[in-house]
C-alpha cells in the first residue's frame, strides 16, 4: 500500500467517509495530517498481564484467557440483556458481564482467547464473587500476547462525535503503518542535529504508541509519568517546534512592521516640555522618566512603535501615556485611547479631560451606546480633526470612524481585546505609533507569549511615600471585625470603598448585591456615616456625580461592584472591603485592592470570604495577605488557572498551544525565541532550501492568525 497522504481530506480515511469528516471539520479536523494531531489525553500501561488468581476488587488489571463458558439473560426491565462468560487462565477463572451487547454472543465463543482490560468489582448478584464488568477486550491469536488494545502502552483519546478511543486509537494506528517516512518539518534539519531530536514522523508514533525503553520496573513506570505529563522525548520534541514556529512568526511580523517608515516626524520641543510640566499632578519618579524616554524615543523615530508599557497597580501608567499624548497632540496629530468597556472609556474620558484642562486639547468619548446622532457628531469632530484627544471602545475600529491624522495609538488593558484591533486601528491612521498597556502585571512567559513582537517598558517603582497595603480575609462571622474597621476609618476622616460582585440580589445566587447592600448598610449599619452606590447600570452623568463627591470627600463609604477596579484615583481612601471574594480571580483582586493606598497614610484591604472554600480558593487568598507584588502574584494565578483561564484564548490573541503549556515550558520558550532569531539572520544571510521550506510550514501555519499587529 502507498504511503497516506497527509494533505488528503480525512474523509478518504477508511472508517470515517463523509458523514464523520464533517463531525470531524466541527471538531477542526479536516486533513489527515490535522487527526495525528488529535493527541492521546493519557496512556493506560496494559503491557503486564495478572493472573486470574491475584486479583484484587477495585483494581484496573489486564489479564488474558479462554472463554471456557457464555449464557445470556433477560434483564429486569424490558429491552435490557446480560451477555455473561466466563473467563479463565491456568490458576483461575472470573465471570465476565456485559449490558445490551447482545451480538457479543456471535463473538465470543467458548475456546475463544481474549485480552481483557477493566475494572475488578465484587458482584453482589453473584454473591460477592470477583467480576469484570463491560471491560475492553480483544481477541488474540493463539501465540500472539501483543495487539493494538493490550500487551503495550495503550494511548487513551478523548472522543470525537461517535469515534471513540477504541476506534480512534484503530484508525490512528493504521494511519501512522501507512505514513510516509517524512513528515512536512517547520524545524530546520541543523536544529533537529543541534538539539538531538527525533524526526517528526519517529515522534508522531511515539506519542500516540509509546515504546518504553526502561526494563526495571521503577524506571518503566517513571518513563509512563513522563508521557502522562506530555514531556516525554517525543513530546518535547513537538513543544519546542511549536514554540519555534510561534516565535519565528513574531519577529517576522516585528521585521514586516520595521520595513514599514511613518510618513511624519516627531520631534521634542520646548512647547512640548511646557505642556508636559502643566499636566504633571506630581513629580514624576525614575521608572516613569524611563518610560516616557523608550516611547518618545520611538515617537521620534522613522518607524512605528510597538510598545508595551506595563506595570503594578497604581504606578502612574495613565500618566505616561497621557505625556505621550502630549507629544503626539504637539506635533500636530491626533490620540486614540481604547479601553476595553465602556466604564473604563468614560473614566478615562473623564480623567484626561481634567488632565488636560490647563492646556485646553479638545477630547471626545466614542461608544457603542451614544445615540446616532451624537455619534455622527463627534465622527464628524473626528474625521475634521478638531478632535484631538479621541477615547473610545472598539467602537473606534468601526469602518465609519475615519481620524483626520492619527499619530498615537493607546490600547489599555490589550490582554482583553484580540490582537487583530492593534492591526485595525494601524489602518486607521499611516502607521500611528501603539502603545500597549497593560495594568495587569504579566509573567514573562505571558508576556514573550502575548507580546513578543512589542518593545516592552516596565513601570516598576510607586510614587514615593506610598506605603504596602496591608491584608486580610475574614470569614462570615468576623463581619463585625470588618464593620468595626469601616467605623473607625470614616470616623478618622478617611474613606471606604466595599465592592459587590452584583448590581442587584438575584433569587439564584447568595451574592450579597450592591444596591441592596448599598441601602442596608446607608439605614442600618451606618446610618451616620454618608454612604454612596456606584455600578455600570448607572447613567454617565450619574458615575461622574459620584466619584466627584467621593473624591471631594462628600461620600464617606462608597458601595460599588467591579467599576472601580481600574482608573479611580481618591487617595484619601484608605480601606478596601471586597465582599465574596473567593469569587474573583487573583488578578482581579490585586486591581481592586490598587484603589487604595495612594496617599502616604497606611491602608488596609479586608476580604471577605467562604472559610470553607477549595483548596485554590485558600490559596488566592493566603497570596493576597503575603504580598503586594503584582509580579509575584500574576505568576501565581497563571500558575492555579492556566493562561486561558486567565485571559480567555479567543478574547486576548492567545495561541492555542497543542503540546507546549508556557507556564511549564519557559525555559523551551526561551530558548525557541533565541534560536528564532538566529534562524530568521540564517535565512537573509545565507539560506538553503531546508531552512526556506521550513519558513513556508510556518507562514502557511501562522501568517493568517492575529499576530500581524
Amino acid at each position: 500500500m502507498k504511503p497516506v497522504d497527509l494533505e488528503a481530506p480525512v474523509q478518504f480515511l477508511k472508517s470515517i467517509g463523509p458523514k464523520r469528516s464533517e463531525m470531524l471539520a466541527a471538531h477542526g479536523i479536516r486533513t489527515i495530517g490535522g487527526l495525528l494531531e488529535h493527541l492521546p489525553f493519557r496512556y493506560e500501561d496494559r503491557s503486564r498481564f495478572r493472573s486470574i488468581a491475584s486479583l484484587r476488587a477495585e483494581e484496573w488489571v489486564l489479564i488474558r484467557g479462554r472463554v471456557s463458558g457464555v449464557a445470556g439473560t433477560d434483564g429486569p426491565r424490558r429491552g435490557f440483556s446480560i451477555f455473561e462468560m466466563r473467563v479463565r487462565d491456568e490458576p483461575g477463572s472470573i465471570l465476565v458481564k456485559f449490558f445490551n451487547q447482545p451480538y457479543l454472543r456471535r463473538l465470543y465463543t467458548v475456546g475463544t482467547r481474549l485480552a481483557l482490560f477493566g475494572q475488578v468489582r465484587q458482584d453482589s448478584y453473584s454473591g460477592g464473587a470477583l467480576v469484570l464488568m463491560n471491560p475492553e477486550c480483544e481477541i488474540l491469536e493463539d501465540g500472539d500476547d501483543m495487539s493494538l488494545h493490550s500487551g503495550r502502552i495503550v494511548p487513551v483519546y478523548r472522543k470525537l462525535g461517535d469515534l471513540r478511543t477504541r476506534t480512534l486509537r484503530q484508525i490512528l494506528y493504521l494511519t501512522l503503518s501507512h505514513a510516509p517516512s517524512e513528515m512536512p518539518d517547520a524545524l530546520p534539519a541543523y536544529l533537529v542535529r543541534k538539539f538531538r531530536l527525533p524526526s517528526k514522523i519517529e515522534a508522531m508514533r511515539l506519542i500516540h504508541f509509546p515504546v518504553l525503553c526502561a526494563t526495571a520496573e521503577a524506571e518503566r513506570e517513571k518513563e509512563l509519568r513522563l508521557y502522562n505529563a506530555g514531556i516525554s522525548r517525543a513530546h518535547k520534541r513537538f513543544i519546542f517546534e511549536e514554540l519555534f514556529q510561534f516565535q519565528v512568526a513574531i519577529q517576522m511580523s516585528r521585521k514586516r512592521r520595521v520595513r514599514h517608515e511613518k510618513t511624519r516626524r516627531i520631534a521634542i520641543s520646548e512647547n512640548i516640555r511646557t505642556a508636559i510640566k502643566k499636566i504633571l499632578p506630581f513629580h514624576p519618579t525614575e521608572a516613569q522618566k524611563r518610560a516616557l524616554k523608550e516611547i518618545a524615543d520611538d515617537q521620534c523615530s522613522r518607524y512605528p512603535m510597538s510598545r508595551l508599557l506595563q506595570g503594578d497597580v497604581g504606578s502612574g501608567k495613565t500618566i505616561v501615556a497621557a505625556q505621550a499624548a502630549v507629544i503626539a497632540v504637539e506635533n500636530g496629530c491626533q490620540a486614540a485611547i481604547m479601553a476595553p468597556t465602556e466604564i473604563l472609556a468614560e473614566q478615562h474620558y473623564f480623567y484626561f479631560k481634567r488632565l488636560f484642562s490647563p492646556i485646553g486639547y479638545s477630547i471626545d468619548l466614542l461608544k457603542g451606546s451614544l445615540k446616532a446622532k451624537e455619534k455622527k457628531l463627534v465622527r464628524e469632530r473626528i474625521r475634521g480633526g478638531e478632535t484631538r484627544i479621541i477615547i473610545g471602545t472598539h467602537a473606534l475600529v468601526e469602518e465609519s470612524v475615519e481620524f483626520g491624522n492619527l499619530g498615537l495609538v493607546v490600547i489599555d488593558e490589550q490582554h482583553r481585546f484580540g490582537v487583530v484591533q492593534r492591526g485595525l486601528l494601524r489602518e486607521k491612521g499611516n502607521n500611528p505609533d501603539i502603545l500597549v498597556m497593560t495594568a495587569t502585571p504579566i509573567p514573562r512567559s505571558l508576556a514573550l507569549t502575548l507580546y513578543g513582537d512589542l518593545d516592552v517598558s516596565v513601570i516598576n517603582q510607586l510614587p514615593p511615600g506610598r506605603k504596602p497595603i496591608e491584608t486580610a480575609w475574614f470569614s462570615e462571622k468576623e463581619r463585625e471585625k470588618a464593620y468595626h474597621a469601616i467605623r473607625h476609618t470614616a470616623d478618622s476622616g478617611r474613606q471606604v470603598y466595599i465592592v459587590y460582585p452584583l448590581v442587584e440580589e438575584s433569587e439564584k445566587s447568595d451574592l450579597r448585591a450592591a444596591v441592596d447592600m448599598a441601602e442596608h448598610l446607608k439605614n442600618n449599619v451606618f446610618p451616620d456615616c454618608r454612604v454612596g452606590l456606584l455600578h455600570g447600570r448607572m447613567k454617565s452623568v450619574e458615575k461622574e456625580e459620584t466619584m466627584r463627591a467621593f473624591a471631594a470627600g462628600d461620600i464617606q463609604i462608597l458601595v460599588a461592584t467591579t467599576v472601580i477596579e481600574v482608573g479611580v484615583d481618591v487617595p484619601n481612601a484608605t480601606l478596601m472591603v471586597i465582599e465574596h471574594a473567593e469569587r474573583f480571580g487573583l488578578a482581579q483582586l490585586h486591581q481592586l485592592r490598587g484603589r487604595v493606598g495612594r496617599g502616604g497614610a497606611q491602608s488596609h484591604c479586608l476580604l471577605i470570604g467562604n472559610a470553607g472554600a477549595s483548596p485554590e480558593v485558600r490559596r488566592r487568598m493566603e497570596i493576597m495577605c503575603e504580598t503586594n507584588d503584582g509580579f509575584k502574584i500574576a505568576q501565581a494565578d497563571l500558575e492555579l488557572r492556566g493562561p486561558g483561564e486567565i485571559f480567555g484564548t479567543r478574547q486576548s490573541g492567545l495561541p492555542a498551544f497543542r503540546y507546549a503549556d508556557i507556564v511549564r515550558d519557559i525555559r523551551a520558550l526561551e530558548i525557541a525565541r533565541e534560536e528564532a532569531a538566529q534562524f530568521l539572520d540564517r535565512l537573509r544571510d545565507r539560506p538553503d532550501g531546508d531552512c526556506r521550506r521550513a519558513a513556508e510550514i510556518i507562514l502557511a501555519r501562522w501568517n493568517g492568525l492575529t499576530i500581524q499587529g
